[in-house]
């Protein structure tokens, strides 16, 4: 047995010299080499337009869907004005209006707010960083087909008189026991939804963890790229704990598990902790990337640098972190310890700390530059003044004996919409007037967009100050009517006024946005005088980005690096060309940014569509109980998913080392850490790994909290089942990573076995977990039925990871797997590193830990 030659790496000169950069490339080579990027990048025309993968298509297509769905749920919110403005209103029943209600806060948190800040991010940071594109486009190409799919099935439930009515919280048991398919309809529409923030969050964190330009150190990367980061990784931890409930409640929607009944062992709580450890960070979630926005908007109207760099990255690394420990906040009235209620108390008002630091390192940058008050910086100015009385309000709040006053009443919805408006909203408008000369290569109106803000700015102030008085004089939340002795028709008519102003100023935006601008002629390339990348892109804009990925130095490098855009321009810089034809990025090293290899992204494909349409129906299919069609549609998911893996992902290259100007030469081709298909299993991993801590939780909390949860006389699992599962669960886990290190020394026979082993001992460890519990009736009590899912949870993954190591057999028997060409196989190896300590975690959870409880 020969060990096989490692992998090359890279060879020449780096960093590049001022000599190397001030060399002139003959006008030929420059034509030649945009010949060969314009035929690369070229995009899809015709019906095959939507074929499309690359992140200016994607991107706008992700905003344009966000926004529409953001007006329609404007749309149900001014409905409910209307029925609110006077006393004993009959415009809306009750019925209609906790439709409206419950779709209007579930359309503007899960098809607005969230996936506006990925599209935003799928459409800039490339442009950010100086790179050609995410290094998956065709995940974020599937997240967006799945968030499109998900959003019409969601928001078009209201047409059939079917939507939801227990709120956008949909809290138990009021929601368990719904009648009609409402309920089911938000729990799996949303979680298909989910599935598609969860990816483009992974698409974002290793966009900005490796493809920044050769030289971008993390210290001076662009503040957008670590809220990208911040965000993506709240997004991984916060988001797997709602898909973890949705999970426990639609078990009992569809099967009668008794999660959150009281009477046979469950508890309803369970379901708000699980509901706000995601509701909470998602605030911080939607206002950390407007922030975000600002930060690139506020040094360019100041004409220098941001003040405090270095502090406002920890800052959001800290409101990250604390949004985390303030979920109680929501549930202040729930009977919870006085212990409890103090801590997370104190928690709500330490979040303020790191998000003032931020504002005033904002306001400083102001004070110290010589501002110009653009239009971008009028919205910012006017999401400042909102979102600092949103906080002062979120302040009170967070003491709690006035939370205790002033729960359930409009007090929280003025709070809410100070704090989404001043801190989301605005801020995403000003994104739209400062960013649209980048995306769509025109201006739009000054006049108009003043109109607009004004419009905006009065109307909700109208609309939301009001209702602080209404709500302290008594006003519940989610009511559809109320009595003229009230007192509260007065401010309820002038909020809907102020609401009707609003919308006109909506409608202000939306006629700039759309409207044709034909005859307005070739704008400026950087009309700010911005001093970061994204401004660099070719005007009228090319396919291909950039022209040559950069070398940089400096925060801002278009202020700070003389001829940057002109030697960008001139290709001077890396990947200048593409002989192959191939779409390249440079992949470079987390910390410091050194070139590592040539990125061959995926190029426009149908697969990824019809990806999403199966994904789709395994969800949907469910919600209405048909449950054949939705198996046959998740089977047909899954071999569209690995026939885009097999096709286009991590094959051997016919030149391993690939010529990528300034005289380095790149590798085509690696695996493990350096490659950013193990990023995105480490990081995917990292949140399915929340999520199964989260039904973890679930156990505990029911120990703790039911005195019951462990009847007189109840059954338990089998222990030797449960061993056994174990052990082979242990041994898939092994014998998957003997068949990764034996590959790589060159026994290509040997690693064939164990991964002929492994899926094998895979299949049996699900059964015997199976066994182990088959006997328990998880109808009858909340302990057996938390062990079934538990069990599920479990079976479910072992499945994908029998799929994973007979994808790399066939890898290895057909070529695609070698003992130098391995990324699939090392991936899949990481997955089963987290699967073993998920066949632990349960085994001891099914077979130890009952008998350790009293």
């Amino acid at each position: 047995m020969t060990r096989p030659a490692p992998l090359p790496v890279a060879e020449g000169p780096y960093p590049p010299t001022e000599e190397m950069l001030n060399a002139p490339v003959p006008p030929e080579e420059q034509e030649r080499g945009k010949a060969e990027l314009r035929a690369a990048w070229k995009t899809p025309e015709g019906w095959r337009y939507f074929s499309a993968v690359n992140n200016t298509e994607v991107g706008v297509w992700y905003a344009l869907t966000a926004f529409g769905f953001m007006l329609l749920a404007g749309l149900l919110a001014l409905a409910m004005r209307v029925q609110l403005a006077f006393p004993g209103m009959t415009f809306l029943d009750a019925d209609r209006f906790n439709q409206f209600f419950t779709m209007h806060g579930s359309a503007m948190m899960f098809l607005f707010a969230v996936p506006m800040f990925e599209a935003i991010s799928i459409l800039l940071l490339p442009a950010f960083l100086g790179a050609r594109d995410m290094p998956f486009p065709r995940l974020s190409a599937y997240g967006y087909w799945c968030f499109l799919i998900g959003g019409c099935f969601v928001l078009g439930s209201l047409l059939f008189d079917a939507g939801p009515k227990a709120g956008w919280f949909m809290y138990p048991p009021l929601a368990t026991e719904e009648e009609g398919v409402g309920p089911d309809i938000w729990l799996l529409g949303l979680s298909f939804i989910e599935v598609a923030s969860i990816a483009a969050a992974v698409e974002l964190i290793v966009g900005a963890l490796k493809c920044r330009p050769p030289g971008m150190r993390v210290n001076i990367m662009p503040l957008y790229a670590w809220y990208v980061m911040v965000v993506g990784g709240m997004i991984l931890f916060a988001f797997p704990p709602l898909i973890a409930g949705d999970f426990l409640f639609e078990l009992q929607r569809s099967f009668d598990w008794p999660f959150f009944d009281p009477e046979r062992g469950g508890d309803p709580i369970l379901w708000q902790h699980l509901f706000w450890i995601f509701g909470h960070p998602e605030v911080y979630i939607v206002f950390l990337p407007s922030i975000a926005i600002a930060a690139m908007i506020v040094p360019t109207v100041a004409r220098r640098p941001i003040v405090g760099y270095s502090w406002i990255v920890l800052s959001a690394v800290g409101t990250g972190f604390l949004s985390f420990g303030l979920w109680v906040h929501h549930m202040f009235t729930t009977g919870l310890p006085q212990m409890s209620l103090a801590f997370f108390s104190a928690a709500s008002e330490a979040v303020v700390i790191p998000t003032g630091i931020q504002l005033f390192a904002f306001i400083a940058t102001l004070m110290v530059g010589r501002v110009r008050m653009s239009l971008p910086m009028l919205w910012i100015a006017g999401a400042l003044a909102i979102f600092v009385a949103g906080g002062l309000t979120g302040v009170m709040l967070a003491i709690v004996p006035f939370n205790w006053a002033a729960h359930d009443t409009y007090f929280v919805v003025a709070h809410l919409h100070y704090t989404l408006f001043g801190g989301m909203v605005f801020p995403v408008i000003a994104g739209v007037y400062y960013f649209y000369p980048f995306f769509a290569k025109k201006l739009l109106s000054e006049r108009l967009g003043r109109w607009s803000f004004w419009l905006i700015f009065t109307g909700f102030n109208v609309t939301f100050l009001p209702m602080h008085l209404t709500g302290l004089m008594g006003m519940p939340r989610r009511v559809f009517t109320y009595p003229e002795s009230s007192g509260w028709g007065t401010l309820n008519l002038v909020s809907t006024i102020g609401a009707f102003v609003v919308a006109a100023g909506f409608a202000v935006f939306v006629y700039d946005l759309l409207r044709p601008k034909s005859r307005q002629g070739q704008i400026p390339r950087n009309p700010w005088d911005a001093g970061t990348l994204e401004f660099s892109h070719d005007v009228p804009e090319e396919a291909w980005g950039v022209r040559s990925v950069p070398y940089i130095t400096s925060r801002y490098p278009l202020w700070d690096q003389p001829k940057l855009v002109e030697r960008m321009d001139a290709g001077r810089y890396y990947l200048p060309d593409a002989p192959d034809h191939q779409r390249e990025t440079v992949v470079t090293s987390v910390i410091d940014a050194k070139p590592i290899y040539v990125q061959r992204v995926t190029g426009p494909a149908w697969i990824t569509i019809w990806a999403a349409i199966f994904t789709g129906g395994a969800f949907i299919f469910p919600t209405f109980h048909i449950y054949k069609p939705a198996i046959v549609c998740g089977a047909f998911a899954i071999v569209c998913v690995l026939y885009w893996l097999w096709t286009s992902t991590a094959r051997p290259p016919r030149d391993e080392m690939r010529e990528a100007g300034l005289g380095l030469r790149l590798p085509t081709y690696t695996s493990g850490p350096d490659a950013v298909g193990w990023w995105g299993m480490w990081i995917t991993m990292l949140g399915d790994a929340t999520a199964f801590a989260s039904i973890v939780f679930g156990f505990f909390f029911y120990w703790t909290a039911r005195p019951d949860f462990l009847p007189a006389g109840t059954d338990h699992a089998i222990g030797t089942w449960v061993a056994a599962a174990a052990l082979l669960g242990v041994l898939a886990w092994a014998a998957t990573l003997l068949a990764r290190e034996v590959n790589r020394r060159g026994n290509v026979m040997l690693a064939r076995l164990a991964l002929g082993l492994a899926p094998l001992s895979a299949a049996a460890a699900a059964a015997t977990a199976w066994l182990a519990v088959r006997d328990l009736d998880p109808v009858s009590h909340v302990y057996p039925a938390i062990l079934w899912a538990l069990m599920v949870w479990l079976v479910v993954h072992l499945c994908a990871g029998i799929v994973m190591q007979c994808y790399c057999l066939a890898g290895s028997l057909f070529g695609k797997v070698t003992p130098r060409h391995d990324a699939d196989l090392r991936n899949v190896t990481l997955y089963w590193h987290f699967m073993a300590l998920k066949v632990l975690v349960t085994a001891a959870l099914l077979g130890l830990v009952p008998g350790w409880l009293p």
